[in-house]
Parts: structure tokens; C-alpha cells; sequence
């Protein structure tokens, strides 16, 4: 670090605050420095600074390795944010998010002297493991939405919002029979996404029917489609996931069901070519950036010992063609 402050014409004390991304330092002395980090090819010694500075300058994240779309593209958003702090990120990928595993990963990172961790856990036995464990560094789960004060805290996408705002847009279109295609009920976001489709059809005064059980794979999706169009269609589906959308989509167009005209769909999630489903998916986004650095952001400042409260993520509405109001559709065929 001396050399690179000789070589740039500053102090010791400035080369480490651009290493540490603080704010006071000025664009074109932050540009002189980098340029005689690159110039000398300097890398930072962890093994000191961890001995200076008592931290290792590493979060262990705890996955499951699914390949679901919202536990991938949490992993993913954790990862870069971490990465934008200037940590190294230590990945425990677990088959089974149950207590044993969750808390066998947990003791794995207090070995290694992690600062902290984030667990990226949406079902039940995951988050009671993390709660029962005794862990001397501050943990993030993301989930949950609220969590009794201690040292796991909580950050969680608004699935609750999610589904009213996907519910709200059928009912302003003037559905009136709208069904639900829910995801694994022992999973948060499952539970939720049932509850705000029921409490704004509900409001609404609206017919309250069952929610038709799934998972989150488009096999389930397209299962359920094939009994739908067999029976009493309903004006709109909501699906749980842009997964079991895709299924409904097969099951209706093969069965020659046409989507907004017959049946509006929302989907959620807004996964990688869902704006080029047949036709495109209306759904609701998760900022899964936003959720990655506010995992960070908690854990920075439970690491430093400041006050951490929960912290709720919006989600939002994207729509697209797959949804309509009743008044555009053509009048089914007459048979001859």
C-alpha cells in the first residue's frame, strides 16, 4: 500500500479508503490510485487484514442448489452484493433445507470465522433450524417477514403484495371467477400468494373458491390445465409461479383454448422468457437485486453492531397479452 500511495501522490490513508469504496474520496484521485494499483499489479494480503481488523472478510450463504427460479436468482443477487462490498462469499449447497443440514452448514461457517451469513431459506424446518441455532455472528434469512428481535434477522419479498396486485389486475379487467394455482403450502411464498389472491377476492366480494394445490414445476401446471378445460373453465387462473403458467399455456393451446380470449393468465415471477411465452406472460416481478443488497446492507450493519429491523421487498406488476378484459373475447364457435 506504501507504493501504491507513493506512486499516486497520496496518502497511505487514502489508497485504503479507495480499497474500502468510502465515499470522500474525490473522482479523479480514486482514478489515480487504481491506476497504480493496476500499474504495481497490488492485491490485498487477507491474512493480515483478517489479523488486523479480527474479520475474515467472508459471508457464508447457505442454499439449497434448487433450481427454481427464486432461489437461483436470490443466490445470484446475494452473491454480486457481497462481491459489491468486497467479500468473499463461502456457498454451502444443501439437497435438503431441513434443521440437521441447515444447522451442520451453520457450524461449517462459524469453523471457517465467517462474519456472518445469509440463509436463503423459504420453508418451514429451514427457518426453525435457524432460528434454534445458537450462531456468535449475525444471520439473514430471507423469507420470512418478520422475525422475533435477536441476532437472525429477516428480509423477504412482499408475496402477500405480489398476489393482490396480480388479483387486483383480473378484477379491474372484470373477471369475476378467478382460481388460484398455488405453489407448496410449506413454502412462505406459497402460503402467502394464497392469502392475498383470497383477501382481495374477498374484498373485492368476489366468490372465494378453493385454491387448486400445485407445486412449482410446469408438469403440475399443465396436469391442472388438462382438468380445467375438461370442466367449468374459469374467467382467469393466477398461478403461483411463471412455471405452472407455462403448463396451463400447453394444457389450453393444446386443447385449443385461447389465451386472453378465453381464459386471462398471470403468472409470477417474471422468469427469463416469460415476455416471450405464446403470448407473452403478464406476472409479477421480484427485484431480486434490491433483495440481495438489502441482505448485505443488514448484515453490514448487524456486523457493526447497529440496529437491524426487517426489511420487505416490492414487488411489481409487468402485464402483457396473456390477460384481457371478458369484453374483448370472440364468442366461442357454434358448432354445425
Amino acid at each position: 500500500m506504501s507504493d501504491v500511495a507513493a506512486l499516486a501522490g497520496v496518502s497511505h490513508q487514502t489508497v485504503s479508503r479507495v480499497l474500502n469504496n468510502h465515499p470522500s474520496v474525490r473522482p479523479e484521485t480514486r482514478a489515480r490510485v487504481l491506476e497504480a494499483i493496476s500499474t504495481l499489479g497490488y492485491r490485498r494480503n487477507v491474512a493480515a487484514r483478517t489479523l488486523v481488523t479480527r474479520r475474515s472478510g467472508t459471508v457464508g450463504v447457505i442454499t439449497s442448489g434448487s433450481a427454481l427460479f427464486g432461489p437461483t436468482s436470490t443466490f445470484i443477487a446475494v452473491e454480486h452484493a457481497a462481491r459489491e462490498r468486497g467479500l468473499f462469499v463461502s456457498v454451502a449447497t444443501v439437497l435438503e433445507l431441513t434443521e440437521e443440514t441447515v444447522r451442520l452448514a451453520l457450524e461449517h461457517f462459524m469453523s471457517q470465522g465467517v462474519d456472518g451469513a445469509v440463509v436463503i431459506a423459504a420453508q418451514d424446518d429451514a427457518i426453525a433450524a435457524v432460528r434454534s441455532f445458537d450462531a456468535p455472528v449475525p444471520v439473514v434469512v430471507v423469507g420470512p417477514r418478520d422475525l422475533p428481535p435477536g441476532s437472525v434477522h429477516a428480509v423477504a419479498v412482499d408475496h402477500y403484495l405480489g398476489a393482490r396486485l396480480a388479483t387486483r389486475h383480473l378484477i379491474g379487467l372484470g373477471h369475476r371467477r378467478i382460481a388460484h394455482l398455488a405453489g407448496p403450502q410449506d413454502w412462505i411464498e406459497g402460503r402467502e400468494r394464497v392469502r392475498g389472491w383470497r383477501d382481495e377476492l374477498g374484498e373485492a366480494g368476489l366468490p372465494v373458491p378453493d385454491p387448486i394445490p400445485g407445486s412449482w414445476d410446469a408438469g403440475r401446471g399443465y396436469d391442472v390445465g388438462r382438468v380445467l378445460v375438461a370442466g367449468d373453465l374459469p374467467d382467469a387462473v393466477f398461478a403461483a409461479n411463471d412455471q405452472l403458467a407455462l403448463g396451463l399455456l400447453h394444457a389450453f393451446t393444446e386443447a385449443g383454448v385461447r389465451v386472453p380470449e378465453q381464459v386471462s393468465l398471470v403468472g409470477f415471477d417474471d422468469i427469463a422468457g416469460s415476455a416471450h411465452f405464446s403470448p407473452p406472460l403478464t406476472t409479477v416481478r421480484q427485484e431480486f437485486e434490491a433483495l440481495g443488497r438489502s441482505c448485505l446492507r443488514m448484515l453490514h450493519a448487524a456486523i457493526a453492531g447497529e440496529p437491524v429491523g426487517a426489511e420487505v421487498i416490492e414487488p411489481h406488476l409487468v402485464v402483457r397479452a396473456s390477460t384481457a378484459p371478458p369484453a374483448s373475447r370472440a364468442p366461442a364457435a357454434t358448432p354445425a
